[in-house]
């Protein structure tokens, strides 16, 4: 079996552990199960999911077998670790689609179908609905001191702040606890993994697990994905980075790792991608020498892309890059142009001028250049139709010049586009 625990190690992926001397004779002496959870706040699994479910990938391609739970009943609390206020309650059926959502991403993560140590996706909800309130405070509930409870610091920093911590987020620990004990009776589970922020709940689970069923279970946290400053990443401007690619194309996808800094390339190839021990070091040199050369990040852009969205989704992302770069347009659809292109000015022509066609003088003033500057734009060769350049004065905008169903891209210059719609 594959040495996990030093491959996660140099990593940098092991934040803390129950059991540091037992952990790697443990995990190398056969083949173990071990879950995380991930609470379905919304229908997409974001950038910061990701990390999380990676390690359950390595841990699964190293023999071992990955239960994700999908937190059904757990998401309908909230949990209160890292939060400075209490979370939006969601209804049922908020929750049972984006259960929906997110199961689909964990599929192109983990594999559901490889023998033995397939990969399982359950929610959580199944298990803890059968409880009525009384059977819950008598089973589980007796189960947890809380003077142990008050100890843990995802409460300890909210009762000390303004927003304070209602006790449905109290409890959120007892359901998450919960979880380990019932997935180590029904399925052999001993191990958990999770944020840095979840060590309060992973050891409360593990405590629990002793309670009830009296076995020994083991915690492993990893880091969270920040940036070098601190802050968190998987964050832009127009909001988080999803998995879905209707939330966030794989254009989008491609182009937030293709623009990471360098000073955070490198724990990301280390942290989300399967590239060897050896490539990742080669990269890191060839960095410190060529500063700024982007290969390291072209290799995470394209190793997550692929993952997440195919081999189609990358190679669309691929060629809507080269796009920026001034590879012709053709073929696309108004939406991929409008993703690649978002941020660029448009107006809008009725498609019917199409039909006799419209000057390029004319089309090229739309953009704000006066007539006189488009046509000595033209004549010194600096306008492009759709990435092509054209230099004839004379030429005419058509319905074959669409690079798709109703936009056509001019460029002046090396950068400066704009897209007409034709409407």
């Amino acid at each position: 079996m594959t040495d996990i625990f030093e491959d996660l190690k140099w990593r940098g992926l092991i934040h803390q552990t129950t059991a540091d001397d037992f952990l790697p004779d443990w995990l190398s002496s056969g083949s173990r199960t071990l879950y995380a959870g991930f609470d379905p706040t919304a229908d997409s699994l974001h950038v910061g999911s990701l990390l999380p479910l990676m390690v359950l990938r390595r841990f699964q391609k190293a023999g071992h077998k990955p239960i994700a739970i999908a937190g059904g009943a757990t998401g309908m609390i909230g949990d209160p670790s890292g939060k400075s206020a209490e979370r939006n309650l969601q209804t049922q059926e908020q929750l049972d689609a984006n259960l929906a959502g997110i199961e689909l991403q964990m599929q192109h993560v983990l594999d559901f179908e490889c023998g033995e140590n397939s990969a399982i996706l359950v929610n959580n909800n199944d298990w803890i609905s059968e409880f009525s309130y009384i059977e819950f405070l008598r089973d589980v509930g007796k189960n947890f001191p809380v003077n142990v409870m008050l100890g843990k610091d995802s409460v300890k920093s909210r009762l000390g702040s303004d927003a304070g911590l209602s006790y449905t987020e109290f409890s959120y620990m007892l359901l998450q606890a919960y979880d380990f004990a019932h997935l180590n009776k029904e399925y052999g589970c001993e191990l958990q993994i999770g944020g840095s922020d979840q060590w309060g709940n992973v050891t409360a689970g593990i405590d629990l697990g002793r309670r009830m069923n009296g076995v020994q279970l083991y915690g492993m946290t990893c880091p969270l994905l920040t940036k070098s400053d601190g802050t968190k990443m998987g964050k832009t401007e127009s909001g988080a980075v999803w998995l879905s690619p209707e939330r966030t194309s794989p254009y989008q996808f491609y182009q937030y790792w293709i623009r990471v800094d360098d000073d955070d390339v490198g724990k990301c190839l280390r942290f989300l991608t399967e590239l060897s021990h050896d490539e990742i070091t080669a990269l890191d040199e060839s960095r410190e020498k060529e500063a700024h050369k982007s290969e390291s990040q072209k290799r995470l852009a394209q190793e997550l892309t692929r993952l997440i969205h195919g081999e189609k989704g990358l190679k669309s992302a691929v060629q809507a890059t080269e796009i920026l770069f001034g590879a012709e347009i053709e073929s696309l659809t108004d939406a991929e142009l409008g993703q690649i292109f978002a941020d660029v000015p448009s107006s809008e022509q009725p498609a019917s001028v199409l039909e006799e066609g419209l000057g390029l003088i004319d089309a090229v003033a739309t953009t704000g250049k006066s007539k006189g500057d488009a046509r000595r734009s033209i004549k010194q060769g600096s306008i492009y139709v759709n990435n092509k350049r054209i230099d004839d004065i004379d030429y005419k905008l058509t319905k074959k010049d669409l690079a798709s169903e109703s936009v056509i891209v001019l460029r002046s210059g090396k950068r400066n586009y704009a897209l007409l719609r034709f409407i």
